[in-house]
């Protein structure tokens, strides 16, 4: 079974609270009911669009759901929080994006694995690396090589207990 890492990130209605429903309902995917949850960050949100700040995290679990599978099961979680898709990197209450799905390269119409974008984003690389710092990428990488000290001084972490 592999093991998958999910990014999370919300900046609307009360984000903390959607990482924390976000987490109860991805633990419920996972075998055993088990996941590492990373701690909570705070990030100042891409792109020209004005809005909140975001909260962000890391979780990983083994699964039995393919890939397809899961990320249907990941938009559904989305949609159940009231994700509503109206502009790129605009404010949510909820996204979840499919990292790493073990170490497969998956570049299919509706999913590419790895992420596309979690190379050079502080708000996944520094939370990934908090629960998997031994953790190599599917094209050999070690993630602790891709932070550097300007990646964790744009982070806050947040005091949260999970």
């Amino acid at each position: 079974m592999p093991r998958v890492y999910v990014a999370l990130g919300a900046n609307l209605e009360d984000p903390k609270a959607q990482l924390d429903n976000a987490v109860a309902a991805l633990s419920i995917l996972a075998l055993e009911n088990r996941l590492q949850v990373s701690p909570y960050y705070r990030s100042v949100p891409m792109g020209d669009v004005v809005q909140p700040d975001y909260v962000n995290a890391v979780v990983s679990f083994d699964t039995e759901l393919t890939p397809l599978a899961l990320l249907d099961a990941l938009q559904q979680i989305e949609n159940t929080q009231g994700r509503i898709r109206l502009e790129r990197w605009g404010p949510r209450t909820l996204d979840l994006d499919l990292l790493l799905y073990g170490n497969e390269n998956i570049d299919i119409p509706r999913l590419k694995v790895p992420h596309y974008g979690m190379k050079e984003r502080s708000f996944v690389l520094v939370p990934l690396a908090a629960i998997a710092p031994s953790l190599i990428l599917p094209c050999g990488t070690a993630i602790t090589c891709l932070i550097d000290a300007k990646m964790l001084a744009e982070l806050q972490q947040l005091g949260i207990d999970h």
